[in-house]
């Protein structure tokens, strides 16, 4: 092979990498890992469960297949693999089913809108913005909640392993959607107690959740308004992939918010992607494409270091370390400024 076809080549896959994302989607709606989860089945048989045409379904998992997501057992059938048990409901299985809908998928249609004039694509699309959308498409919500909480058992437990919660008796989830990473956190830690704050339609969602969990009884679950009002003095006030929603003035307004909340010796645990770099390398892939996922998708942005730090001093908080976890998550820790 020559030293251009190979370049080539990787081009034309990222190129086309559109197509395995949209697979990835239907193949999560229709929820064809769980339906595998059990062992192989016929193309026949999955067809009758998903409802579904038998010979698109099939070019559907073939397709899939070459990927590496299933596998084409001799006999026919297809089995999941590794990366298909991913793709469960349990697993990254909700992120797929909201990151390829077409609310989304139009956004980022409209990518060029948003490199050129600097404006939200979602908002430009759809005339009104992913909070708004999501608040009048009350499915729209719901498979976005799902898709937070799918993040967050990933990463709940990746970030428990790294940062230390015994200290802390309090523990508030600012922005923490249905209650799935807070009750990771409670279920590790029976000595703690919790506070969930969101939007009264998100938070609805809780009490079942941290019931199922075994941890109801330690947590108190707060419907309200993140950029008016926190749960006060609090050890640690958790917000996780919620700054990164905003451009800097509401950013701001949240950590304001949070750091007249605190009281002294309160810690702000801020679990998001840290841009690193220049130069940017294949490991920083997820935290760049985030980012032009926060510039279609909320108006927001990802972050690096130093403008964490410039951010967080405007709040009155000083950016103690940055600890790195075994997913693409860090934990960016800020304590109030003392004067």
């Amino acid at each position: 092979m020559s030293e251009l076809a190979d370049p080539r080549r990787h081009l034309l896959g990222l190129i086309n990498g559109f197509r395995i994302s949209q697979a990835l989607h239907v193949a999560a709606v229709l929820r064809l890992s769980d339906h595998l989860a059990e062992g192989p089945r016929t193309v026949d048989d999955l067809a009758a469960v998903a409802g579904c045409d038998p010979r698109s379904l099939h070019r559907l998992l073939r397709a899939l297949a070459s990927a590496g997501v299933y596998a084409a057992e001799p006999d026919g059938r297809f089995a999941s693999t590794a990366l298909g048990d991913e793709l469960r409901s349990t697993g990254l299985g909700d992120w797929a089913a909201f990151a390829g809908a077409s609310s989304m998928w139009r956004a980022w249609g409209a990518l060029e809108h948003s490199v050129r004039t600097g404006e939200n694509a979602f908002a430009a699309v759809h005339g009104e913005t992913v909070w708004e959308y999501r608040a009048d498409n009350p499915a729209a919500g719901a498979a976005f909640d799902a898709a937070m909480a799918a993040l967050s058992r990933r990463a709940g437990a990746a970030v428990l392993d790294a940062y230390d919660f015994a200290a802390f008796h309090t523990v508030a989830d600012v922005g923490g959607g249905n209650g799935a990473l807070l009750a990771t956190v409670l279920g590790r830690h029976p000595h703690l107690r919790g506070h969930l704050l969101d939007q009264p339609h998100v938070v609805a969602a809780a009490p079942a959740l941290l019931a199922a969990a075994g941890v109801a009884d330690r947590c108190e679950v707060h419907p309200g308004d993140l950029f008016t009002d926190v749960p006060p003095a609090a050890d640690a006030y958790l917000l996780k992939s919620i700054l990164h929603d905003w451009p800097d003035e509401a950013a701001l307004t949240i950590a304001r918010t949070c750091r007249r909340a605190m009281r002294p010796g309160s810690v702000m645990l801020i679990l998001e992607r840290v841009i690193a770099g220049p130069p940017y390398l294949p490991a920083d892939l997820p935290a760049t494409f985030s980012d032009l996922n926060m510039l279609v998708g909320p108006g927001g942005q990802e972050r690096t270091r130093a403008e964490y730090e410039t951010l967080l001093r405007a709040a009155d908080l000083r950016l103690t370390r940055v600890v790195p976890t075994t997913t693409d998550v860090s934990i960016i820790e800020a304590v109030p400024e003392t004067r």
